[in-house]
């Protein structure tokens, strides 16, 4: 009789606490987490800096958003917040995410203009790795060809220019290399490269005279006189073409011309062209 008294005394214990537990989880369902107050959390982090806690706010706050919209500037805000702190994959992948999920939403420019702002960042010196560079280039000539009219392009368009010149210094310091190992044939292609694809940067002199250089070293001297002649006809106050005279000797002489605009592209494609 007294172990049936213990066993049903035990049961009424575990059906009462049973019964507050089940209190307890209904009162957290109605007890919502509110994503304004959540995303009005992680944006004063934003403003003083703390990117980290502000990306974990707004990461929340997108969760719970029940509004697309909300949830999708939520998400954007996020990835800035990663970009923030210089967690560049993680903020390409958020953004891949948000490409991905909220395909309508109004903020997909600025979402390929802060991944192109990500992989520019990710750039460095043309002596290292070159896949950072072709990434940049790819995603901001992306964006410039989808959004060339918009606020963002003039911004991209700098940047694009900044890294054209840094593939062209890439290219040199490649041919460069090739040169002090003797390795003649892949430093004239390297050249030919910055010849062909960078004409307007600053490195279209020195690659000339390099050609000139190159020849006249391994006696093809008509091959050296035909670049000195391109290096002259364009930039005959360069350093580069006074070296290049130098080299070929005081007897050459290169024909007087009228100065080229270096802008004239056009007309410096057809002497380009016509080298083999």
């Amino acid at each position: 009789m007294f172990q049936k008294i213990i066993i049903i005394l035990i049961l009424i214990f575990i059906n009462i606490s049973c019964a507050k537990k089940k209190d307890e989880v209904q009162i957290q369902l109605q007890k919502k987490v509110d994503p304004y107050q959540v995303y009005s959390e992680g944006f004063e982090a934003f403003s003083k800096g703390d990117y980290f806690y502000a990306n974990k706010k707004f990461s929340e706050a997108e969760l719970n958003f029940e509004t697309v919209e909300y949830a999708a500037k939520a998400a954007i805000m996020s990835s800035y917040a990663l970009y923030g702190i210089n967690f560049y994959d993680e903020a390409l992948e958020n953004l891949e995410r948000y490409l991905r999920k909220y395909p309508a939403d109004k903020n997909v420019m600025y979402a390929h203009y802060l991944s192109a702002l990500v992989y520019y960042e990710q750039i460095s010196d043309e002596k290292k790795d070159l896949e950072p560079l072709l990434k940049a280039t790819k995603k901001i000539n992306f964006f410039l060809n989808k959004y060339p009219n918009s606020e963002y392009a003039i911004d991209l368009k700098f940047k694009m220019d900044l890294i054209t010149n840094q593939l062209a210094a890439k290219e040199l310091y490649v041919a460069k290399y090739y040169i002090s190992t003797q390795k003649w044939v892949p430093a004239i292609n390297r050249l030919k490269v910055i010849l062909k694809d960078y004409q307007e940067t600053v490195f279209i002199e020195e690659a000339l005279h390099r050609l000139v250089e190159i020849h006249y070293y391994l006696g093809l001297e008509d091959e050296a006189k035909k670049y000195a002649k391109i290096l002259g006809y364009n930039y005959n106050s360069s350093e580069w073409f006074e070296q290049s005279y130098k080299l070929l000797n005081k007897d050459y002489k290169i024909s007087k011309k009228e100065k080229v605009n270096r802008k004239d592209q056009s007309f410096f494609k057809k002497i380009l062209n016509k080298i083999k």
